[in-house]
């Protein structure tokens, strides 16, 4: 079953590269704000910050840069001494050598009757929560100096932390650290939210992100493309309404999972699982002859072929509506003719684990409109030519590399997973470190392939399952603790997510 017309659109949040902001800064300015109004608005949205986060604390300290993060802190510092905390004010630079708004908002601490501490080694910092307001979006190169001096400080001191609009040391656009960054338990950013907030070390280092707008609309500035688009938990029920009560099972599609090779027969189980968990109307599983006990023991209702070879697979590739390969594939000649089988076929592909390996060694370069590749950054080196280290350096410009070269729609696993496809990159707010086991990538390749089956458009089905798999890994660790948690464990959690909850007459005809 194909979906013939896409349902209403669900805002995602867009995200921005830093000299996106920085444009949108400027002509908001333009538009008739003054900076230095723009820059308290800022501060203030800063400072209510805090105090939801912080209800009870008496005093903090500021650490400001020379620029308008600094400023940002400065009119802090005098908001918070107003309302009676203590307040220990650090400056990088000294105020005889700072300028326009930022040289005003130190003059309104300085009138608040904050004192001005200048930076020194060895510095204690008194507060019970410390305010990054150090440097901002625009660091491009390593933190060098009393700058990266002061947020070893920072990091060191025990204290909880807020970072202002980033924390210092975080790249805005990559979400890289540059050498060394504050490690942040929550974040206010401004005007637009960005991209490098969400992924790579950002999750460890950014904590809460908390998005103030300061009444700018970005999304009315129609040219100023969004660098990506956070993904929401609405695009679950716009994509996924109730059913039809005349539905059957054959509205729902049939996927064919090649996976689990000789010994490796559990990963392909689990993805077969778990497409079967999110609503495929069929799943068959040809994995080796070895395995079909264990399989029909598990999960009886998955349809299991034994199949010592390709050759054996017969029709039941033409059958399929998707394949999910990869599973458990190894990369002997099993796995290699299982492969081959899937790439020649017409069918919407789901290529993980040692499918992707397979691709970078022996089909490096082929590109297809109809498949899906899901690389954790270790495979994703291998498909670009590169180093992990460089892929995790900038992954939205390695997913979106991922994406031209081989097509298709590319998910590049991790924290703060990336989908990149033709109508651009996307980012997933949602996981957590207990995902971070064997077998979560089987999971998530399941899934896909069940919406797929479902006749979800690509991309579509790509960015919902990503989303769907990270809400299920974050219910299970709900209910069961992070550590420990099993990607087993999450196709239930899955299922529960992608029913739409019953409304007050279908509940009460259940009871």
């Amino acid at each position: 079953m194909t979906r013939e017309a896409n349902p209403p659109a669900t805002h995602c949040r867009p995200l921005f590269r830093a000299d996106q902001v920085r444009e949108l800064d400027q002509r908001t300015i333009a538009a008739g704000i003054e900076g230095f109004a723009l820059m308290q608005r800022a501060a203030a949205s800063a400072w209510q910050s805090l105090k939801t986060r912080w209800p009870g604390v008496r005093s903090l300290s500021v650490i400001c840069g020379g620029g308008n993060n600094g400023g940002d802190g400065h009119v802090l510092a005098a908001l918070a001494a107003a309302e009676g905390l203590a307040v220990q004010r650090i400056l990088l630079k000294p105020l005889e050598e700072l300028s326009g708004d930022a040289r005003r908002a130190a003059d309104m601490a300085t009138a608040a009757g904050v004192e001005a501490v200048p930076w020194r080694s060895g510095l204690t910092l008194e507060g019970e929560v410390i305010v990054d307001a150090l440097l901002g979006t625009g660091l491009g190169g390593k933190v060098r100096g009393e700058a990266r001096e002061a947020i070893e400080a920072i990091n060191a001191g025990g204290q909880q932390v807020l970072a202002i609009d980033i924390p210092s040391g975080l790249h805005a656009d990559t979400g890289a650290v540059l050498g060394v960054a504050v490690q942040a338990v929550r974040t206010v950013t401004f005007i637009g939210d960005k991209l490098g907030l969400h992924t790579g070390a950002a999750p460890a280092q950014a904590g809460e992100i908390d998005f103030r707008a300061l009444g700018v609309d970005a999304e009315a500035e129609t040219d100023l493309v969004p660098a990506a688009r956070l993904l929401d938990a609405g695009m679950i029920g716009a994509w996924l309404p109730p059913r039809e009560r005349s539905a059957h099972k054959g509205d729902f599609g049939h996927a064919l999972v090649l996976g689990g090779a000789p010994g490796l027969g559990g990963a392909a189980l689990l993805a077969a699982e778990a497409c079967a968990r999110l609503g495929a109307g069929k799943v068959s599983l040809a994995t080796a002859p070895e395995h079909v006990t264990a399989s029909l023991v598990r999960r009886p209702e998955v349809m299991v072929h034994g199949v010592r070879g390709a050759g054996d697979l017969g029709e039941l590739p033409e059958h399929a509506g998707v394949l999910v390969v990869g599973p458990g594939l190894g990369q002997g000649s099993w796995g290699q003719g299982m492969l081959q089988v899937a790439l020649a076929t017409d069918r919407p592909l789901v290529v993980d684990a040692d499918a992707l390996n397979l691709l970078a060694s022996h089909y490096n370069g082929q590109y297809r409109e109809n498949w899906v590749l899901t690389p954790h950054p270790g495979e994703a080196a291998r498909l670009l030519g590169l180093s992990a280290a460089e892929i995790e350096a900038d992954r939205p410009a390695a997913a979106l590399a991922l994406q031209r070269r081989y097509g298709g729609v590319v998910v590049l696993k991790g924290a703060g997973s990336l989908v990149a496809g033709p109508e651009g990159l996307a980012v997933c707010p949602s996981g957590n470190p207990g995902m971070a086991s064997g077998g979560m990538g089987d999971a998530l390749s399941g899934i896909l392939g069940a919406l797929l089956a479902q006749g979800l458009p690509l991309e579509p089905a790509v960015r919902l399952g990503v989303l769907v798999h990270a809400l299920a890994g974050d219910m299970a660790a709900r209910q069961a603790g992070e550590r420990g948690l099993l990607a087993g464990d999450l196709a239930s959690c899955a299922r529960i997510l992608v029913n739409p909850t019953m409304g007050e007459n279908d509940a009460a005809a259940t009871r």
